[in-house]
């Protein structure tokens, strides 16, 4: 299997970035991974290995990132204009420096997706950038800032909460016809650690039915836990429908 380590200095946030690339070809995946974590992530909790067979006959192409959640999403204490403004740096960061880097090395469309946090990530830059990607795939997101900023909000923060944000959006706005033409996956476990997922994917599955946007929250059993063993078991079976174009 192909694997590269891209260095790059990101302009907007101001530092050193780093990004893993794993596979040679096949539709690519923009890959966020969990709370707090670095591009080394899903190699180290064994996503690469049980997705080995999908990145060595060239069906798919992973472009894992860095995160500055440390600075934005889990700085609980810290000044919430400040944190809402790092995140915004980030999604412009994944946006306008992340993506040309993998349409250089790739030509498809890419996906997204990201398990835990990264689900948060995966949702907010393909609902906010729709015209980018082809699906999503989020397992066990929380998708409620309210979680992270405890009520707090301002126009910054606003443009990466879609539950604040999708309630507004005009009937006849042109994404939503983009997200109909996409394939939208959001999963989530009932099992342990999934409470606040299970809350929030049900509000997530309210809002896209309200705005007629057709999207597949799915939630799993009451054994399923937040956790990489079912992330595993998950991507192995949503990921046909990206690829593949299932219905």
């Amino acid at each position: 299997m192909q694997r590269e380590l891209i260095r790059h200095f990101s302009r907007h946030l101001e530092r050193e970035m780093e990004m893993m690339v794993y596979g040679s070809g096949g539709i690519p995946f923009l890959a966020f991974p969990t709370q707090n974590s670095k591009c080394r992530n899903y190699e180290e909790f064994g996503m690469i290995r049980e997705l080995s067979d999908y990145l060595d006959e060239g069906k798919i192409q992973l472009f894992v990132v860095d995160t500055v959640d440390e600075e934005s999403w889990s700085l609980l204490e810290g000044d919430k204009a400040s944190r809402a403004n790092r995140q915004e740096a980030y999604f412009q960061y994944i946006v306008e420096e992340v993506i040309p880097l993998i349409r250089q090395r790739n030509a498809e469309v890419p996906a997204v997706t990201g398990f835990s946090m990264g689900a948060n990530h995966a949702v907010i830059t393909f609902l906010r950038r729709p015209d980018l990607f082809r699906g999503v795939i989020a397992l066990s997101g929380v998708y409620d800032s309210d979680y992270f900023y405890q009520g707090w909000m301002n126009p910054v923060l606003y443009e990466s909460s879609p539950e604040r944000f999708l309630p507004n959006m005009p009937a006849d706005h042109p994404y939503i016809r983009l997200y109909n033409e996409r394939k939208i996956i959001l999963c989530c476990g009932q099992g342990p650690w999934e409470e606040d997922g299970i809350r929030t994917i049900k509000n997530m599955d309210r809002l896209f039915k309200e705005k007629g946007i057709h999207a597949w929250c799915d939630l799993w059993g009451y054994d399923v836990a937040h956790d990489w063993p079912w992330w595993y078991k998950q991507m192995r079976y949503f990921l046909p429908f990206i690829i593949e174009g299932r219905e």
